[in-house]
């Protein structure tokens, strides 16, 4: 029978059906024994001898992949495929898959949830209270607001969606036109740049870092960024100097530059710092890895036919 790795941090604890799927298949599996974010080089290790990989966000580089005999397929339990050193995957006729309709309403409504405890200063004021404090911050309304979306894809459009209620004005960029604006304006970079309230990323990792000290001094003072994205989206340093000096009222991050993230941007409390939970609703979970594990099914069974 075919084993495989299963890398993800958890796997099949809220649904025991995407386990069984694969033990109805007659797939024998391992899964991660760190519980954590797994290293390249511990990839490597545990897919020795397995025919595919049920993958998180851990690095496949070409050099792990080459380290990985026999390998046939690369199941994405999430949406990105940007981890994996795709030409590497199709010189060693490794097939890729990942699950990009899984955590769509899962990231957009915690996008929605970190502008809201931004403009609020919600964890801020939980925060306060722990310390023994009883402090009223003032915040401001999401209602009459300027959001600028860049990345206009499934997971942009939903946010425009979200906020339709909201009252808010979205203006959006993509570098591919999108044919269904819903309603938003479909702007220049520099344009949403220099009028969002709240700037909101949903792009690839390969656009670069979008939120760098040149596109900060064009933005608003008092604007807030919010990142569900990838971390290298962000110029961790720009970002902290601009927060600290009020150029920036403040930041949401769910995907910070490094994982575990120990960085400076914890010292501000005005940053909230989540730790990649964008998809870490339990409906979304189970969806993405009962078609993490259809995809790789679907490979497997094309070569053990």
């Amino acid at each position: 029978m075919p084993k495989i790795l299963i890398s993800t941090t958890t796997f099949g604890e809220f649904d025991p059906v995407p386990l069984d799927l694969l033990k109805k298949a007659g797939i024998n599996f391992d899964l991660n024994p760190h519980r954590r974010k797994l290293t390249g080089e511990e990839v490597a290790v545990l897919a020795q001898g397995t025919a595919g990989i049920i993958a998180g966000t851990e690095s496949l580089s070409g050099d792990v992949l080459r380290q990985i005999k026999n390998i046939k397929v690369i199941s994405r339990c999430g949406a990105g495929i940007d981890n994996v050193d795709l030409e590497t995957a199709r010189e060693l006729g490794i097939a890729v898959h990942s699950t990009p309709y899984g955590p769509t309403r899962a990231v957009a409504e915690l996008t929605v949830g970190l502008m809201l405890d931004c403009l609020r200063g919600i964890s801020q004021s939980d925060r306060s209270i722990r310390r023994g404090e009883w402090q009223k911050p003032m915040g401001w309304l999401l209602e009459g607001k300027t959001v600028g979306i860049i990345g206009f894809g499934r997971i942009g459009k939903t946010v425009c969606r979200l906020l339709q209620p909201w009252g808010v004005k979205v203006i959006a960029y993509d570098i591919v036109p999108p044919p269904d604006n819903l309603g938003a304006a479909i702007v220049t970079f520099e344009h949403l740049v220099a009028n969002s309230d709240i700037l909101t990323l949903h792009t690839h990792a390969s656009a670069g870092c979008i939120i760098n000290p040149n596109s900060i001094a064009k933005m608003k003072t008092g604007a807030i960024v919010i990142n569900t994205s990838r971390g290298n989206l962000v110029d961790e340093n720009a970002l902290y100097s601009a927060v600290q000096s009020g150029k920036l009222a403040g930041a949401g991050i769910d995907t910070p530059p490094e994982e575990p993230y120990t960085g400076k941007l914890r010292e501000l409390e005005n940053v909230i710092i989540t730790s990649h939970i964008g998809s870490y609703a339990k409906e979304a979970r189970v969806l993405m890895e009962k078609q993490a594990v259809e995809n790789l099914l679907s490979e497997l069974k094309a070569h053990y036919a």
